[in-house]
């Protein structure tokens, strides 16, 4: 009966796991009121940050919120962290506003949908723990540079800069805002100045009331005086705008998320988007860029979580939870989700125990759309892109990234540069695929430098070996890149030896490369009258040998358990020749 249920246990996908732990160690009343608490406190910050990143990304500021409602709820209740809240988040900022500006809003929605299933397939491939191997250098490239592209989009909006288009690259971005400055607004540049300096004063004060409520309130009113003395002043409502019953309404609608098909939505051309292989075939590295992006940034959240709070994540329920979130919210109109740490951190900080408290934060964004809509449309651009800013400045982990060029090796420090330069010049996608391939070589070189080989003559229990005799050790794993390394110097003995021993005692693994490899070497001392005796090979690698037919090769010998036992063999060999002869 065990054996038959193994399977089952196998390959059961890890649904509702945090959810599940939280209750199996018991969940009071009194955790109750910590969650509903943390959820009410995150689920304010959550809001005006919602909106604020939708518009960045280049959609109207309700998508932010349908994600924050629909994707927020789905992922904290199928997901592997107690404490993760999810959304709309800074670092998709510069991969989701291209995809945007070629594709529209169903094109991003498309997209959002695909890297969820990739999400998806990455959690029952078990592949969780696989993210803990991307790099510190590569990751904070990505966040370092994300944060100056995103402080860099805040500029227009926070000194109210006349309409300056979209532009391909970020030079073309930089030039375009240094030519509109002469344009900025008295009244925005005043509101966008307060608002930053709420945000930055008020946590200095007290941290049981959100900044970012004080920041927008303070900014709110002090906009709303200056139009009353008619200064203008750009808002949410004189931004964006909606139709209901024939009649146009400024700000966001007053309605729950509504269910809709993504491709049905309009692209680029305002048209609903066409349904084909290519398309899907050009959105394809966006979703992969997404799906890797959403990965790290979900599971380190994650782990940043556990560190407060002393808790363990599963890592593979996390991905399963950030697929099905995404691969949903795009049929309520939301954008791309992932873990946010600033939400996450707030929410660890307020009290919350368990996903009760995500859940609650969903509430409390659905119960704001539905009920201060109307509101939501006197919010200053100003205050939205200053509290982007702070968000900026925080992503950029400054002290970090100077400490690391100051005191980091130089490989590490090259890596940043190159993943920072890449997301800033040209695009996400691009400096994804780089950084992950960054991430690989370097893990590859580093084990390399572990791996190799040398040619000994050690002593042992029956003397100093004789001069026909040599002993090769190698050590560390044999793969692809260390294994030319390990094995050159087996071509370069002596002519006069005859035996060798090659001890394989630190060696945990061999790869296919390796293999074939070491088989050329083995080949080629059997040319050249070289008897091969293999020592200490651990049972799994001495069963792909034997697999491979090593074994059975004539030139070697045995698998003997140290090199004074093949020492002895070929001593006694010797003695064996002699009395025969």
């Amino acid at each position: 009966m065990e054996e038959s249920s193994c399977p089952t246990r196998l390959f059961a996908p890890p649904l509702f796991t945090a959810l599940r732990e939280t209750f199996r160690q018991g969940y009071s009343l009194a955790h109750l009121r910590s969650d509903i608490l943390a959820g009410i406190t995150v689920g304010i910050i959550a809001i005006p940050l919602g909106m604020a990143l939708a518009i960045a990304v280049g959609v109207a500021p309700q998508h932010g919120l349908y994600t924050g409602i629909v994707g927020g709820l789905i992922i904290a209740l199928c997901g592997g962290s107690r404490f993760n809240i999810s959304g709309p988040t800074a670092a998709f900022v510069v991969i989701l506003l291209p995809i945007t500006q070629q594709y529209g809003l169903g094109g991003l929605l498309l997209v959002t949908l695909m890297a969820g299933a990739i999400l998806v397939a990455l959690g029952l491939a078990r592949m969780g723990n696989l993210i803990q191997f991307v790099p510190y250098p590569v990751v904070m490239g990505f966040t370092a540079g994300i944060a100056i592209v995103i402080a860099t989009l805040q500029i227009k909006d926070f000194f109210g800069l006349q309409e300056i288009g979209q532009h391909s690259n970020y030079i073309e971005q930089l030039h375009a805002l240094a030519l509109a400055l002469p344009s900025f607004s008295p009244g925005d540049a005043l509101v966008g100045a307060v608002t930053l300096a709420v945000l930055i004063l008020w946590p200095r004060l007290t941290r049981r009331i959100p900044g970012h409520l004080i920041a927008l309130l303070l900014g709110s009113l002090l906009g709303a005086l200056l139009m009353h003395l008619d200064v203008s002043v750009a808002t949410l409502g004189s931004r964006f705008s909606y139709e209901l019953d024939g009649v146009t309404h400024a700000g966001i609608p007053p309605f729950a998320p509504q269910w809709v098909l993504p491709w049905q939505l309009p692209g680029a051309d305002g048209q609903p988007l066409v349904i084909n292989f290519e398309l899907l075939r050009q959105l394809l590295p966006s979703a992969i860029a997404v799906a890797m992006l959403g990965a790290i940034e979900s599971l380190l959240c994650a782990l940043v979580a556990d560190g407060m709070a002393g808790t363990r994540h599963d890592p593979n329920a996390e991905l399963l939870g950030q697929g099905l979130g995404n691969m949903l919210v795009p049929f309520f109109g939301g954008i791309t989700a992932t873990a946010a740490l600033a939400r996450t951190a707030t929410s660890v900080r307020s009290g919350a125990h368990s996903p009760i408290a995500a859940v609650v934060h969903a509430l409390v964004i659905f119960l704001a759309v539905v009920l201060l809509a109307r509101l939501f449309a006197w919010l200053p651009m100003a205050s939205l892109a200053a509290m982007l800013l702070i968000v900026a400045w925080n992503m950029s982990e400054a002290r970090r990234v100077v400490r690391l060029l100051r005191v980091g090796p130089r490989q590490d420090v090259l890596v940043l540069m190159i993943c920072l330069l890449l997301t800033v010049l040209f695009d996400m996608v691009l400096a994804v695929g780089v950084g992950l391939l960054l991430a690989s070589a370097l893990f590859i070189k580093r084990m390399a430098d572990l791996s190799g080989g040398a040619p000994d003559q050690p002593r042992t229990d029956v003397g100093q070996l004789p001069e026909d005799l040599a002993v090769y050790r190698i050590h560390g794993p044999l793969f692809f890149a260390a294994a030319d390394k390990a094995l050159r110097a087996l071509s370069q003995f002596d002519e006069r030896i005859r035996h060798l021993i090659i001890d394989m005692e630190s060696v945990p693994s061999m790869d296919m490369s390796a293999l074939v490899l070491f088989e050329q070497a083995l080949l080629d001392l059997e040319q050249r009258g070289i008897h091969v005796y293999m020592t200490g090979v651990k049972p799994a690698l001495r069963l792909k040998l034997k697999r491979a037919g090593v074994g059975a090769r004539r030139d070697v010998r045995s698998f003997a358990v140290t090199p004074e036992r093949a020492a002895r063999l070929i001593d006694e060999q010797r003695t064996a020749g002699a009395a025969g002869d």
